[in-house]
């Protein structure tokens, strides 16, 4: 089953309607919650980090027998040090998106931690491609 939203920058109140449509599909199949949860959490943050630095962007889902397989791009501005980015802590959030409670520098460390293969790949001044699964 494939599944695709578009993510809209600076759209905090519509943050995280993807990964709960997602959430939705995964419990009318039958999916585990504790598997669930983890796709939900690591497909937020992803989803809520191209509300806040990149220009929006397309998450493509795909719900296979074995896996649910994500991927998310954007043409923002792309991540000059990923390694950077994936410390706890660290975060480039604008003072906007932190009076919202957001850009604590949990994204990507969460992405990871709540996946079971994690890539991301970043050009920048091109944007930002994550990728991510998570076992069945």
């Amino acid at each position: 089953m494939k599944l695709s939203y578009t993510v809209l920058e600076g759209e905090y109140a519509r943050a995280g309607e993807a990964s709960s449509a997602v959430k939705k599909v995964l419990k009318q199949l039958g999916v585990p919650a504790p598997v669930i949860r983890k796709i939900a959490i690591a497909m937020y943050e992803a989803e809520i980090n191209m509300v806040i630095h990149a220009n929006g962007g397309v998450v493509d889902v795909d719900i296979l027998p074995d896996k649910v397989f994500i991927q998310l791009t954007d043409t923002g501005p792309g991540i000059p040090d990923i390694e950077m980015a994936k410390r706890e802590g660290f975060s480039t959030a604008s003072d906007e998106a932190r009076d919202l409670g957001f850009g604590a520098g949990m994204g990507i460390p969460n992405m990871i931690r709540n996946s079971d293969f994690f890539n991301i790949k970043s050009e920048v001044g091109k944007g930002t491609t994550v990728e991510i699964a998570v076992n069945l």
